[in-house]
């Protein structure tokens, strides 16, 4: 009993981390990977099609199929355990969503241990395609080069990004730190005006994004209306440069939500504390029902915060820090010294209760109340 339960400590601690690593693939090796991606996404579809949908189980869906799959497609016994994985994933995701998968891309394929390996020798790794096995080069910065060196790879992904190169997704095991019991909580509420704000009154302005996400929605607007109109080499260039915009707007948003996390994690670290966020889910929902204009509506649907709670989460278990979320229901409107409603006026908030008549930052003591309600 004590050795199962000593094993499944471990796994809890256990924790994948996904390096994606560029490959220098030559012209002969990225048709061979296509090939194979295509193969890979045919049998994928096949599964899905003529397997029960109620089976998520990659084993369940194993045994049903395994055989017909190896007649039809030629597949070898990774590949079809790997292709069974996949379309279980996408139907308990799908599942978890209320929907059907719809279908499957031909722009990747999975391996593991044995379809794939690395060698460090030379930094490149091993890939076993449909003609035969591939030894491709990896463009690898010197994060991702004492990371492979460090872990053994497990498992990959090679995929097609839109920029027409090959990558590998390839994922690392490491053990994280069990977190550390302790009283001490740091409140984090989120906000537009203010993305984060914390209880130890560090807080990251959401002038800046609102003011670039403005700025990109003009320049995609100026652009689309172009491309519909003019010359065609005029609609030609626009919908070249509207291609270079592409995604520019979420790599900001990702690398600014990337050091918001670390820097709360850093230093709830520092001060042994554990992290309390608002659980946000189906904000944007309950924001559309509101009146408001178009500028309104798409200022509320550009927000992150899932995405920085993700980046929150996973950066505290590497640290082993917790991090706990609550129920976000009157946090923002609840006075932290005496629970009493108060009054928010855009970043102002005053208590109601006559006896306290707190006044101050509004987030700030949304951050204390969070605070307070895990500490309750």
């Amino acid at each position: 009993m004590c050795y199962a339960h000593d094993r499944e400590n471990k796994k809890a601690m256990e924790q994948t981390l996904t390096l994606v690593v560029k490959l220098n693939a030559t012209p002969e090796q990225s048709s061979q990977l296509e090939e194979t991606a295509q193969i890979f996404t045919d049998a994928c579809a096949w599964i899905n099609e003529n397997v029960n949908h109620r089976l998520t189980n990659r084993n369940s869906i194993q045994v049903v199929c395994y055989q017909d799959i190896k007649e039809q497609f030629g597949l070898k016994a990774n590949d079809i355990v790997r292709a069974c994985a996949r379309v279980g994933a996408n139907r308990l995701a799908a599942k978890a969503k209320g929907k059907k998968v719809k279908g499957f891309k031909p722009r990747s394929f999975d391996c593991d241990g044995r379809t794939l390996s690395f060698r460090d020798k030379d930094w490149t790794i091993s890939v076993a395609s449909k003609g035969k096995r591939l030894r491709l080069s990896l463009r690898a910065s010197n994060y991702q080069r004492g990371k492979l060196f460090a872990y053994k790879p497990t498992s990959a992904q090679i995929c097609q990004h839109r920029d027409g190169q090959w990558y590998a997704h390839i994922q690392l095991k490491d053990t994280a730190p069990q977190p550390k019991k302790t009283s001490n909580v740091i409140g984090v509420d989120f906000g537009r005006r203010e993305i984060p704000r914390t209880t130890t009154d560090k807080g990251w302005d959401g002038k800046d994004i609102q003011q670039k996400r403005d700025k990109f929605s003009r320049v995609r607007a100026s652009l689309q209306k172009r491309a519909s109109q003019g010359t065609r080499s005029t609609r030609r260039r626009c919908r070249e440069t509207l291609k270079k915009l592409s995604g520019r707007e979420n790599r900001y948003q990702q690398w600014l939500n990337h050091n918001i996390s670390k820097s709360i994690i850093e230093e709830a670290k520092a001060r042994n504390s554990t992290v309390a966020i608002e659980d946000l889910r189906g904000i944007r929902d309950r924001s559309n029902e509101k009146p408001g204009n178009k500028t309104h509506r798409r200022r509320s649907n550009s927000w992150a915060f899932y995405q920085l709670r993700l980046f929150l989460e996973y950066k505290g278990i590497k640290e082993g820090v917790k991090v706990i979320v609550i129920p976000p229901a009157y946090t923002s409107q609840t006075c932290h010294c005496c629970n009493h409603i108060g009054v928010r006026t855009n970043k102002n908030f005053k208590c109601s209760n006559q006896e306290c008549s707190w006044i101050g930052d509004a987030d700030l003591n949304g951050a204390l109340m969070i605070q307070k309600w895990v500490a309750l």
